[in-house]
């Protein structure tokens, strides 16, 4: 409860269920899906701030393009490190405030 989460907010909305979805939360799940955590974002983030890396220089598409799976291909490469760091190709992520970690899982994908 009150608590900023990390989402993905440039998908093409899509029909879940019957309801319009126009993003995705990211959480750290393990390598069975068992388990499942949200990301915990470092205390004085702000809401709609853009996660960022250390090499990322370049602006988000406004809409990624479902044909391509673009989110499908990044995915693939973000995990959770051994002390609970996300990590995009191993540079961790991070808002204006630290890195993202997730709460207990220790080499977790990303979904």
């Amino acid at each position: 409860r009150d608590a900023l989460v990390a989402v993905v907010c440039n998908l093409k909305p899509a029909n879940m269920r019957g309801i319009k979805s126009q993003g995705m939360l990211l959480c750290a799940s393990d390598k069975d899906h068992k388990t499942v955590e949200v990301l915990r974002i470092p205390k004085g983030s702000k809401p709609g701030e853009r996660i960022t890396g250390e090499s990322f220089s370049e602006a988000p598409d406004a809409q990624l393009n479902p044909k391509k799976k673009i989110f499908e291909k990044v995915q693939v490469d973000l995990t959770t490190d051994d002390s609970l760091q996300v990590m995009y190709k191993g540079e961790l992520l991070r808002t204006s405030a630290g890195v993202i970690t997730a709460p207990t899982l220790k080499s977790a994908v990303i979904r």
